[in-house]
């Protein structure tokens, strides 16, 4: 464990951790879609959406990170100090998202592999999981945070590289920013879905635990965490920025259409191939391939990290207890949780019920993080120092309400799309 903050001084690539982990591993091939369908349909005219999603996601991690810092605890406790409420909501939502989520990570980090080198896809989908879970298993927050890095060099070189060879118009880029919303049907809802959504999972609120294994826990690194966190996002935006361009100036520019599921990016990757040649395409593949592992590797470790701690403090251990930390008992028994079990999915159609209740629990976790970090975050429960200011109120409010918004949205389009 460190016991003294980095030198805020040094480069600020120096005092990046967690915060790059948890961007990276919130920005999957889902998002990489979305703003890429985006960028073909609506040029540039979402720009600010993309923007805002970067803000939001600063103020959200920022929250969960000070909380961490200013108390030495877990979200899962800060939650816990609540009622009961939130331990009721927490248990189903990460047994059925981990459940449904590792066959998805499994499967859609297949695809480029698959589209490279051939073969089934489901072979590509079991060997992924099984490499993280090797990973994972046998190392340690070092080991993960350094691999994380490497997989976050690969996606953004490529992606940003793509977007300047597509030499986008900076005068239409900047007319972006402005917000319109296009006259659509259901267009606030999806340009809310776009801010809200790009790099907003519930690996959001394992940035406390990152800290916690890199050991920057205390009050002393409140400013190391605001500037790695804020770094992170800030590289994140670029990222998506960058994949909204290549919507723009690739796919529009090609007047083809490409899917809304995960399938649209073998359909960029073959607009890329056609325009600028087969070493392009093998190397966005890369980067897409990246992009999806990273995901799995952040999930495997962050959100086993949740769950050792949240039942840890259900069986009455503690934060603090081995079986509560990395590679402890009920860690390691997430791993396998998402490993395992399921691969099943690969091999069998979703059953709906399941289908649904992950629909409707992911669509509420966003807004469950934004609604409990207000009264943690200007209570006792932290210190007077470390409690919102009302700029970080009126920003946590807002970003409260666009994700209640977006949730009840998302629950009603779930239970309409099982029904019909």
């Amino acid at each position: 464990m460190m016991t003294n903050a980095p030198d805020t001084r040094a480069p600020r690539w120096k005092v990046i951790g967690p915060g790059l982990v948890v961007a990276a591993t919130g920005v999957g091939s889902a998002d990489m879609v979305a703003t890429l369908v985006a960028g073909s349909n609506y040029g540039y005219m979402l720009l600010w959406a993309v923007v805002l999603g970067v803000v939001l996601k600063i103020v959200l991690v920022e929250g969960a990170g000070r909380y961490t810092v200013a108390t030495g605890k877990t979200i899962f406790e800060g939650w816990r100090s609540l009622g009961r409420w939130p331990v009721w909501y927490f248990a189903p939502y990460i047994v059925i998202w981990g459940f449904v989520y590792g066959a998805s990570a499994m499967s859609s980090t297949a695809l480029p592999l698959a589209a490279l080198f051939g073969g089934p896809l489901w072979v590509w989908a079991v060997a992924t999981g099984l490499i993280g879970f090797v990973l994972i298993w046998f190392g340690r927050y070092r080991f993960f945070e350094r691999i994380t890095a490497a997989l976050v060099g690969v996606m953004f070189v490529t992606i940003v590289i793509l977007a300047v060879i597509a030499a986008p118009n900076v005068l239409d880029a900047i007319t972006g920013l402005v917000p319109l919303i296009p006259d659509e049907p259901n267009a606030v809802f999806y340009t809310l879905a776009l801010a809200g959504g790009v790099g907003g999972t519930i690996t959001l609120a394992a940035y406390g635990y990152w800290l916690r294994e890199k050991g920057w826990d205390k009050p002393q690194f409140l400013k190391v965490m605001r500037i790695d966190n804020t770094v992170a996002y800030i590289v994140t935006g670029v990222f998506v920025i960058s994949m909204l361009i290549v919507g723009v100036e690739v796919v529009q520019a090609a007047g083809v259409a490409i899917s809304a599921s995960d399938q649209g990016l073998l359909e960029l990757d073959g607009v890329l191939r056609e325009r600028y040649g087969e070493v392009i395409g093998v190397w966005f593949l890369i980067g897409f391939w990246a992009a999806g592992f990273s995901s799995v590797l952040g999930v495997w470790n962050g959100v086993s990290l949740m769950f050792a701690d949240f039942m840890g403090n259900v069986t009455g251990k503690g934060s603090e207890h081995p079986d509560s930390r990395a590679n402890g008992r009920w860690f390691k028994v997430y791993v396998l949780w998402l490993t395992f079990p399921p691969m099943l999915l690969l091999f069998l159609d979703q059953p709906v019920f399941l289908v649904l209740l992950y629909g409707v629990l992911g669509a509420l976790f966003m807004p469950f993080l934004a609604i409990t970090l207000l009264p943690i975050l200007n209570s006792d429960r932290v210190p007077r120092g470390f409690r919102n200011r009302w700029y970080l109120n009126v920003a946590l409010g807002v970003t409260t309400i666009l994700f209640v918004v977006l949730g009840v949205y998302q629950v009603w389009n779930a239970i309409a799309s099982v029904i019909g």
